[in-house]
This record gives C-alpha cells, sequence and structure tokens, in this order.
C-alpha cells in the first residue's frame, strides 16, 4: 500500500501552472462575452491568477501569450508577478492571428512571411530572457484546405528549417516546447499533426525540445494515456495542456468530460517519473460562460484529485496480478484508487499548508469577484485575441 505520507508529499510540491488567457474573455466564433470583472492588462491577469495560488496552494506559475500579454517593461513585469508570489512561465507565441498567415506561418510558400513567423519566435526567446521564462511553447495553426495547395514534404522541411533556428536561440536552462493538433483551422493537413510528427521533429533538434501533449488535441477514441507513456519512456514529455474535450478542441475545464481519462494518464505520469521530473503540468483553457477564476480553481482542484488517485494506487498488488496474468484484480487495482474519495485527503493537505480546505468556498468568502466588479471599470476587458 502506498504511504499516505508519501502521497501528502507528492501532492503538496504538485505544481500547476495557469494561463493569462483565461483570466479574460473568450467565447465561440459566434460570441465573446464579457464579465464584470475581467482583467484589462496583463498585470490585473497576474492579480487574478494569484488569487488562485492564494486559495489552492498548486499554481505558482503563469504562462504568458504573446502579443496578448506583450508590455513596455518584461522585467517589471515578472517583478510584478513576483510581489503575488508567483512567477512567470511558458511564454506562448502566436503565428495565427495575423493577416500574413492565411497559408501558413513559418511552413507558408513566401519567404518574407516565413521571416517574418520566425522574427516573432526569436523575439519570444528575447522575452524569456527578460521575464526568467524555461519554457517556449510553439503551436502553429499552419496546414492546407484542399490537396494540391501546397507540397506537404516541403512545408515539413519549412518548419524543420524554423525549429532549427529557434532551437539555436535558446539558452542552456530553457526548452521548446512542441505542440501538436489533429486539424483545426486547417482540415486537409495539419503540419504538426500528431504526436509522432512532434516527437519526429524533437529527435532531430535535440534533448531540449520537447513535445506537448494537449489533452483535447486528439482524435475521439485515442488512447491519450499511452501516448504520454511512450513519451516519458522516450524522455520526451515536456508538458501537458490540460483541458477537457466532447467533441474536439473543446477547451473546457480538465476532468469535465471524462475524469476517468484524467486519472488514467495521471497514473502514466506517476508510474513514469513524470510527477517527479520536469514534465510542466499547464491548463490551456477558456472559460466562456462559467465564471473565469473559480473555473481555474476547480480546474486545479480536478488535477490535484486525479494525481491523489494516481499516487493511490497499490501497486504491489497491481505488478501481482500483472505478473500472474490475472485481468480481473489488475482492473480492480486501479479501479479501487480510482473510487476513493481523494477530496478529504486534500483538504488535509491544505489545512496542513496553512490553507483552507475548500479553496472554492475560500475564494467566495474572500470577496474579490465583487471587489474587481466595482474597480476594474473602463478601459478594454482582455479576451481572445487581445
Amino acid at each position: 500500500m502506498t504511504d499516505p505520507a508519501t502521497v501528502k508529499a507528492a501532492l503538496t510540491s504538485q505544481a500547476i501552472e495557469t494561463p493569462s488567457w483565461a483570466y479574460g474573455n473568450s467565447g465561440t466564433r459566434f460570441k465573446v462575452f464579457s464579465r464584470p470583472g475581467v482583467p484589462r492588462t496583463p498585470q490585473e491577469k497576474l492579480d487574478d491568477a494569484a488569487k488562485v495560488h492564494e486559495f489552492t496552494g498548486a499554481a505558482p506559475t503563469v504562462a504568458l501569450h504573446i502579443p496578448w500579454d506583450t508590455v513596455d517593461d518584461c522585467a517589471a513585469l515578472a517583478a510584478h508577478a513576483r510581489d503575488r508570489g508567483l512567477t512567470l512561465g511558458t511564454v506562448n507565441a502566436n503565428t495565427f492571428q495575423d493577416d500574413d498567415f492565411r497559408l501558413g506561418s513559418v511552413c507558408h510558400p513566401d519567404p518574407a512571411v516565413r521571416r517574418k513567423a520566425l522574427d516573432h519566435l526569436l523575439a519570444c526567446v528575447d522575452i524569456m530572457d527578460a521575464t526568467g521564462s524555461r519554457d517556449l511553447k510553439l503551436w502553429f495553426a499552419d496546414g492546407t484546405n484542399y490537396p494540391g495547395q501546397d507540397d506537404i514534404r516541403e512545408r515539413q522541411d519549412r518548419l524543420a528549417e524554423a525549429l532549427a533556428a529557434v532551437y539555436e536561440r535558446l539558452g542552456d536552462d530553457q526548452r521548446m516546447l512542441l505542440e501538436y493538433k489533429l486539424f483545426e483551422p486547417a482540415f486537409y493537413t495539419t503540419d504538426v499533426p500528431d504526436w509522432g510528427t512532434a516527437y519526429a521533429h524533437c529527435l532531430k533538434l535535440g534533448p531540449r525540445a520537447q513535445v506537448v501533449v494537449d489533452t483535447g488535441h486528439h482524435a475521439p477514441g485515442t488512447n491519450i494515456e499511452f501516448i504520454v507513456a511512450t513519451l516519458l519512456r522516450e524522455g520526451r514529455l515536456g508538458a501537458f495542456d490540460f483541458n477537457s474535450r466532447f467533441y474536439a478542441d473543446d477547451d473546457l475545464m480538465v476532468g469535465a468530460a471524462d475524469p476517468f481519462q484524467l486519472f488514467r494518464i495521471m497514473y502514466e505520469v506517476v508510474s513514469g517519473g513524470g510527477l517527479t521530473g520536469n514534465v510542466a503540468f499547464m491548463l490551456d483553457q477558456c472559460h466562456n460562460i462559467e465564471e473565469k477564476i473559480p473555473a481555474v480553481i476547480r480546474s486545479v482542484m480536478n488535477v490535484q484529485e486525479a494525481t491523489a488517485k494516481a499516487l493511490l494506487v497499490d501497486r504491489e498488488a497491481l505488478a501481482a496480478a500483472q505478473r500472474t496474468g490475472d485481468v480481473l484484480e489488475a482492473n480492480a487495482a486501479l479501479m479501487d484508487a480510482y473510487n476513493t474519495d481523494v477530496r478529504p485527503l486534500l483538504a488535509e493537505v491544505r489545512e496542513e499548508q496553512g490553507l483552507d480546505g475548500d479553496p472554492m468556498a475560500a475564494y467566495r468568502r474572500s470577496g474579490w469577484a465583487t471587489k474587481t466588479a466595482e474597480e476594474r471599470i473602463g478601459g478594454q476587458q482582455a479576451g481572445w485575441g487581445a
């Protein structure tokens, strides 16, 4: 049986990075919905993120998105984060919202457009230098909509050339995280559509190029935990983008659609040593109809609960059942852990850290939502694409 003290220690040390854009307005292609008190600046996004960390004790870093979080003084922004008990985390590049990128960015057939995209990626590394960020996350909307639109192999060559240039620019303590996505916005071919393509590019670049697994970026029925186990085995799992999907890239709260899948993923993370390694646990979500901060708090709690259940698996009993080929007992070892109510355990962990055992209730009592709604009047609220 797993030692409770070991489980508690692992949960206490777990850190989950929240995304700056989760605190802004978002919606669908039909409508972006606004709410009172939504941040207007990157600094106000950090203020909200600090509340998530204050009540969960598990969200000490915040991911930035460039140009959405562009400021004149990156070092001052990092200081603003530190003053609130946070550090700036992953820098996310954006090569999908400029008109020039209609036919792609680093894979575009026009060298001038490719140069523009590469310059943006290199500028993101400059920001990392100024903020002390370790990771540069790259996701490309590049692809084609129709057969014959462009040469598939040449686009891979262009991608490899750009990635090599960015990798060469990284500092010794910095990493490149390459994300993949099955489709959207490209419908015929996507230039980084799956973990194999991302892994192949990272393998050629070097050990500081790692793969990002976004849990919403897979075809229905994909065994995501197999991908996680394989990348961990190869030492190439750099990070997660946690969210949930029912149909496509829905960007719902992690664990909302399939909490059992999240548990299975976290079981492979724990088994493969990812919990104590260099894997970054990030949220990548948009909260369209729900309150932003409570949604992020709930998401952090969902990851914690799945992790706690994964840590509670009786590995000795599981291994014994696997060795003897006892299929039902092996499955029962996982199901027993999954069916455990870990909320009292997590409440105990928080209370031992001097926190309220119920982060959601503590946030509600804080009055932060009312305070920000009253104070954040005027200006332009941050939102998707801003």
